[in-house]
């Protein structure tokens, strides 16, 4: 299988904290891989190494290829856990942003996707509740025609109905020759989307395995393995 992601042993230090230690992964094209582990187990800051925002204190990360950084930059989307809009904005400006700002956004998928959110574009963005805000963030972040998507706890502080919302249209509107990373630590509710999945604790991958594989060889779910693991 192709490898659309490689890390190879990769490591991150704040000050005298390890935050990522020796991390080594593949990731191929089509699949939707969850990211999961508690708060502070080193998932932003994986994420934000694939992007290229951070570099590793050691090891190497490549897409297709291309070592992360200016050249990658066409080949990623990044939705931080933090919204990029600016309040003084409406719905139509932000996409008038990212339009702007990446060549390969597809204007037409950001309609559709306003739509499918229930979004108008004369909304303001500092009047969108959170799980509206977190739609808008989705909607910019999914309608750049990239290889690599990565999601930051898309579903963090929204409500229930909102989640499966989100859900929804990262299923429904994810390129299915790219592949999507997201990372999260509300596993039951994300579970039904991933086709493999990645525990990380204390900066390491302790597990790395197809969703159907765990279900069959293991006999249960995602989110029971998880608690198993974590304790949780």
């Amino acid at each position: 299988m192709e490898t659309l992601l490689k890390v190879d042993g990769v490591s991150k230090k704040y000050g005298g904290k390890l935050a990522l230690n020796s991390v080594s992964l593949r990731i191929g094209p089509g699949r939707i891989v969850g990211l999961l582990g508690s708060n502070g187990s080193g998932k932003s800051t994986l994420m934000r190494i694939a992007a290229g925002l951070t570099p590793p204190t050691a090891g190497s990360i490549s897409v297709l290829g291309k070592p992360v950084g200016k050249e990658t930059r066409s080949l990623i989307s990044y939705m931080p856990d933090l919204p990029l809009t600016e309040s003084w904005m409406r719905v139509k400006d932000a996409v008038a942003f990212y339009r702007d700002f990446y060549d390969d956004f597809d204007l037409d998928k950001a309609r559709e996707m306003l739509d499918f959110m229930n979004l108008k574009e004369n909304d303001r963005v500092s009047s969108l509740s959170k799980g509206m805000g977190e739609r808008l963030q989705l909607t910019l972040a999914l309608s750049r025609q990239v290889n690599l998507y990565l999601l930051d706890e898309p579903i963090g502080g929204v409500d229930p109905v909102a989640r499966g919302k989100i859900l929804d249209a990262i299923v429904r509107f994810y390129s299915e020759d790219s592949s999507l990373i997201v990372s999260t630590h509300l596993v039951r509710d994300m579970e039904r989307i991933f086709d493999e999945v990645m525990f990380i604790q204390d900066g390491v991958i302790v597990l790395h395995e197809e969703v159907e594989s765990i279900r069959i060889n293991r006999g249960k779910g995602i989110d029971d393995l998880f608690k198993e693991v974590f304790g949780e």
